[in-house]
């Protein structure tokens, strides 16, 4: 039994939305599970949604199956379902969580709700910040609708000079929300209040300053988002290169198709049908109504206006074997080092790239990039160790999902401060989180299971391995070898590489615990992943279960595998953990008759990252990195507070504790690793 995975994923969201329903979670962290839910339902319907529609279009004998065995137009109404059932439950949620601020003496206010001194001061807003950012659009029947960005919010504006006036006029306007003119605006208020309100509402409160040219009588705004397929298309123009059809192809990703019109509920039939006529959306199909505001995916930057109802994380910890002031490159040297975000301080690897870049005997640096901060201290440090004379390589991965356009500008910076910028294997996106650092004496590497990304590393949770073992060092110089002469080929003495020899190593360790295992001996595989679709993948694991092998896996989204069922899958069970920090950690353990093999990896088991990408696996060696993840897992493995059962499918139950001892793993982690540095 294979699950399907955009229902799977569907599921995943839903426990973010269980966090932000959590009353345990910090208030204000409630509010902004409620925008990552819904950010995340965003991409889920302009990519997901948007390929099954496509699909779903493809008739006869050539017709596609998805995971689970259903065609496009089989699971096209059952993922709308689940879409339109998880809105309603966040608009409900919403709402609680809006009444529990008010308890708190935090409003979000209307522009009907403002006192005269506020409405002072968001007319005083509006004229001095927002006003001139604002481009009314009439709109006419007879012309076309001027052309309307994704991830952009928008009022379609109605005018009339009586309730029954035949000739209303029509205009929309973009909501210019960035980072100088944010969504959420806080007020003057009252000793002991805090009093916010929506960008959206001060537009509101001053369409007679927007549109005080024409003659009505009455004016009104209603809010409505449209979401277009993000399929990026390159052209095959061979005489551009690749920054070129990127450029084009993200132009032509702003002018995609729309997959879906969210809009405001109130908003009258005739506006709503002349804006739908427009955008081609025939019927019903792709209108959604919705409430009074929309992209809730703002509400991850709610102003904090109560520190003491935010969430409060814990000072990184430095890892016990780096001291302040000291080389790191001499430690590494000596031990491997591990690294388990956000419990420890990024800014070891900053330090690290800081290091190789002023360090005389480096010779070159290579690293891969997939997603990178805004104001990046890893291109820092790349640039400044172009300006001392390394030799610098940034393999940077251009189809990087809804970042390509920063990582095509920095791109450009780094070719013009002379560094040697690749762009990958042709077919092949590069996915892998890879540094080699070549000194005149010997070489280091590290390998990653996240991004090199200062901002995010804050809050997701991952693993660096830091090494100096010549056979990791001379696979890791083999894969930019590759990436840099793809028409070449390598063998590797340690490192796991996909798309060419990590499926076939991960198969010969699951078959090596069912052998183990019909033998009589113990066997086990404990795994953590992002996600689990990949068909054959299951099926191996399923033949293990049926072997006897014992399996536990920690799977934070999409789970196409179903455990507990009858002579297939009753040695398996699997749990997800969502919590304050972003499970994004991928590890391996096998059992090995007792000489476990341990890798970390950027790859999660899906057939895109097996067959379809550039990772990077690496085993671990040194036996007590091998203890300290084992660790890890099992307290992760103990969660009985933010832990989900996997159990029943779509039920996201919470996992029952055995006992009294509560254990919530985040939280077990951080102590863990304190612990190691006493």
């Amino acid at each position: 039994m294979i699950n399907n995975r955009d229902l799977s994923w569907l599921t995943f969201n839903e426990r973010v939305l269980q966090e932000a329903q959590d009353k345990s979670v910090p208030l204000m962290q409630r509010l902004r599970f409620l925008g990552i839910y819904s950010n995340n339902q965003d991409e889920f319907i302009k990519v997901r949604v948007a390929n099954i529609v496509r699909l779903s279009q493809i008739k006869g004998k050539k017709t596609p199956r998805f995971s689970g065995g259903y065609t496009g137009r089989e699971l096209l109404p059952l993922v709308n379902a689940g879409v339109y059932s998880g809105q309603k439950k966040f608009a409900h949620t919403y709402t609680e969580v809006l009444d529990e601020m008010e308890q708190q003496g935090i409003y979000v206010i209307n522009e009907k709700q403002l006192n005269r001194r506020q409405k002072q001061f968001c007319r005083d807003y509006f004229s001095s910040v927002v006003s001139q950012r604002l481009v009314p659009l009439i709109l006419k029947k007879t012309t076309q609708i001027p052309f309307l960005q994704d991830n952009n919010i928008y009022h379609a504006v109605k005018m009339t000079s009586g309730k029954n006036c035949k000739n209303p006029r029509y205009a929309i306007i973009q909501i210019p929300v960035s980072s100088s003119c944010p969504r959420f605006i806080v007020l003057p208020s009252v000793k002991d209040r805090n009093d916010i309100i929506f960008l959206d509402d001060i537009i509101r409160l001053c369409l007679d300053e927007i549109f005080f040219m024409f003659n009505y009588k009455y004016i009104s705004a209603y809010t409505f988002k449209l979401m277009r397929d993000a399929q990026l298309t390159l052209d095959d123009d061979i005489s551009k290169s690749l920054i070129e059809k990127m450029e084009d192809g993200l132009q032509n990703r702003l002018h995609g198709q729309p997959v879906r019109l969210i809009y405001d509920k109130e908003m009258p039939d005739d506006l709503l049908d002349i804006i739908a006529t427009k955008l081609r959306l025939k019927g019903n199909e792709g209108l959604d109504a919705g409430g009074r505001y929309h992209l809730m995916r703002d509400l991850m930057k709610f102003p904090k206006v109560r520190p003491d109802l935010e969430s409060k994380s814990p000072e990184p910890l430095q890892h016990p074997d780096i001291k302040a002031f000291s080389s790191i490159l001499k430690v590494i040297s000596r031990k491997d080092i591990l690294l388990n975000y956000p419990y420890h301080t990024f800014n070891h690897f900053i330090d690290f790239l800081r290091e190789a870049a002023i360090d005389p005997k480096v010779e070159s640096i290579y690293i891969t990039l997939y997603r990178v901060a805004e104001r990046s201290k890893v291109i820092n440090a790349l640039i400044n160790a172009a300006k001392n004379g390394k030799r610098v390589v940034v393999l940077l991965e251009l189809l990087a999902r809804f970042d390509e356009e920063q990582n095509v500008e920095y791109s450009e910076l780094l070719q013009k401060e002379g560094i040697k910028v690749i762009h990958g294997a042709n077919g092949l996106k590069v996915h892998s989180k890879l540094v080699l650092v070549q000194r005149k004496d010997r070489g280091y590497a590290y390998i990653g299971t996240g991004n090199f990304n200062e901002s995010t590393a804050q809050i997701y949770g991952d693993f660096g391995l830091f090494t100096s073992n010549s056979q990791i060092v001379a696979d890791a110089a083999a894969v930019f070898d590759f990436l840099l002469n793809t028409h070449k080929h390598f063998s590797f003495k340690q490192l796991m590489i996909s798309p060419y020899y990590m499926r076939e190593q991960f198969e010969a360790l699951i078959k090596q615990e069912i052998k183990n295992a019909q033998n009589g001996k113990k066997a086990y595989i404990h795994a953590k992943f992002n996600s689990l679709t990949d068909e054959d993948m299951i099926s191996l694991l399923y033949k293990a279960s049926q072997a006897g092998v014992e399996i536990r896996l920690i799977v934070r989204g999409a789970c196409c595998l179903q455990p507990q069922i009858k002579d297939q899958s009753e040695n398996i069970r699997v749990i997800s953990i969502v919590d304050k920090y972003l499970e994004h950690a991928r590890l391996a353990i096998f059992h090995n008759d007792g000489d476990e093999n341990i890798y970390i990896m950027s790859a999660d088991w899906m057939t895109r990252n097996l067959d379809r990408r550039v990772e990077v696996g690496t085993p671990i060696l040194d036996k007590k990195i091998k203890e300290t993840l084992k660790e890890f897992f099992n307290i992760q493995w103990s969660d009985n507070e933010k832990a989900r059962d996997l159990t029943i499918f779509g039920s996201n139950e919470y996992v029952e504790k055995e006992g009294n001892t509560p254990c919530r793993s985040q939280m077990a982690l951080y102590d863990f690793y304190k612990n190691l540095n006493k």
